[in-house]
């Protein structure tokens, strides 16, 4: 009698036949990059790595590991910030394949791409159709479109064009049991029963994974301009946002908010950073106006709006890019500045948003109170300000030991979201729940909001194999994995 062929193994074998022996990884040396998100905060284990190169393949391995009771967990660039792409054991599901374009209307000003492109591959096909994609992060270059529509990622266009959320039209989706949902639709309007994606839109692959999505486009900038502002503090900040607003309204693209710190640490580690203004200031801003219509002349239009700002006391001192490549190099200051946090030291980090008329104080009171709770230490409050989503990270006092330093994250979650919390904000703005922040949504959110993810999460994975663990505890024994 022929010996039973283990359930992993007789798991593996079909796999191997549907998606290709080279497409079912299980190498210990080949899976390894596949287990640690980008921040190394935590490590993970897996079975394999699946790479499906079609829906169908994907359908396959997802029904095929419900059958034998495997967790997927759904992966795209692995650029997460909250460790929601880390396998608790079961298999890793990468969409790296799916980078195809499927469509570009460019009448309705959709493209309907798969999930595994690279976000600035999207950009780029876009432009191709002379439009316009805006959703763009630091890590456009390896990060999947798909993993930006999981965790409703921001970034930098969030003020003119929204989030993640606001630029899907349509998706594709396969389920926990293996079935597909077909809601690829470029309407505008459709308002036949519940909007299903929005759903999927910022779950982190807990309910689906999406694996192509049909996407907003608009027209392309004629003319852009990029200036770079001294400011007495955060709140001349709030009221210069509140005039350019007024002023400008959508074409005022970008407000982004940077303090003393931040602007030192980069010019002290990059290179080629330059310094913008003459003097030191209390605070900066970089702010971006842009327009679609031929006769826009944005330089002219933002110095003007600035020049007026001058004259009333709201800015100390600001420059304007003369061409493209001055405002990339301003741009370059406030892109830096993760990569120089890195550089100065370990770092402990906080994605969160308030109302925005409140931001300059939440500013200010977070960065006492942590500097009270360890002296030295060094607050970056930084980022989208025109939205009210503040990168609040901490860097470790100079001299101290990284490991003690990040130790202590869970203290300093206490003292910042704690104040997040009491203005009313969120404690995951645009990086999402994942891991890190798991325990601490239980503590601050709505405890019927929480009751309603529970169950949404139980009607679709009832078994709970779909990235378990994560954004929200459906069973009382999760699998666990530590910093």
């Amino acid at each position: 009698m022929t010996p039973p062929v283990p359930a992993h193994d007789a798991l593996l074998a079909a796999l191997r036949e549907s998606l290709g022996a080279r497409h079912v990884v299980t190498d210990p040396v080949d899976v390894a990059p596949y287990l640690i998100e980008s921040r190394r905060l935590f490590t993970g284990s897996a079975l394999a790595v699946l790479r499906p190169g079609t829906t169908d393949e994907v359908a396959f391995a997802v029904r095929a590991c419900a059958q034998a009771g495997v967790s997927v967990v759904p992966l795209g660039g692995n650029t997460g910030l909250t460790g929601a792409g880390v396998p608790l054991g079961g298999v890793v599901l990468s969409l790296e394949r799916m980078n195809r374009v499927r469509a570009v209307d460019p009448v309705a000003a959709t493209i309907t791409v798969e999930a595994g492109m690279i976000l600035s591959a999207v950009q780029d096909a876009a432009e191709q159709a002379d439009l316009f994609f805006p959703l763009s992060y630091a890590s456009r270059g390896s990060a999947r479109i798909g993993g930006g529509i999981a965790t409703n990622a921001g970034g930098i266009a969030v003020l003119a064009y929204g989030n993640a959320r606001d630029l899907v039209l349509g998706l594709e989706v396969v389920l926990p049991d293996g079935r597909v949902w077909n809601g690829l639709k470029a309407l505008r309007k459709d308002n036949a029963g519940y909007d299903l994606k929005q759903l999927f839109i910022g779950s982190e692959g807990t309910l689906g994974i999406v694996t192509a999505a049909v996407l907003k486009l608009f027209p392309r900038a004629r003319s852009t301009s990029v200036a770079f502002v001294g400011l007495d503090s955060a709140r001349t900040a709030l009221d210069l946002f509140v005039s350019l607003r007024a002023r400008m309204d959508r074409d005022l693209t970008a407000f982004e908010y940077l303090p003393p710190f931040a602007l030192e640490i980069v010019l002290r580690h990059d290179p080629g950073a330059v310094r913008p203004l003459a003097d030191a200031h209390g605070a900066y801003a970089l702010i971006e106006a842009a327009s679609a219509r031929p006769d826009a002349d944005m330089r002219a239009e933002l110095g003007s709006a600035l020049g007026e700002a001058l004259e009333a006391g709201l800015i100390a001192d600001a420059t304007i890019g003369a061409s493209g490549l001055q405002n990339d190099a301003l741009w370059r200051l406030r892109e830096g500045v993760p990569e120089a946090q890195t550089r100065e030291g370990a770092s402990i980090k906080h994605d969160v948003s308030v109302p925005l008329s409140r931001l300059p104080e939440f500013l200010e009171q977070a960065s006492a109170a942590c500097m009270d709770a360890m002296p030295g230490l060094r607050p970056c409050g930084f980022g989208h300000f025109g939205d009210g989503n503040i990168h609040f990270n901490l860097t470790q006092p100079v001299g101290m030991a990284r490991e003690a330093f990040l130790a202590e994250w869970g203290r300093f979650n206490r003292v910042v979201h704690d104040i997040v919390h009491a203005h009313g904000g969120s404690i995951a703005a645009e990086h999402g729940v994942g891991l890190i922040k798991r325990d601490e949504l239980e503590r601050y959110a709505d405890p019927v909001g929480l009751d309603l993810m529970r169950r949404i999460k139980a009607a679709l994975d009832p078994e709970n194999l779909l990235n378990p663990g994560k954004v929200v505890l459906l069973r009382d024994r999760e699998p666990t994995c530590r910093p």
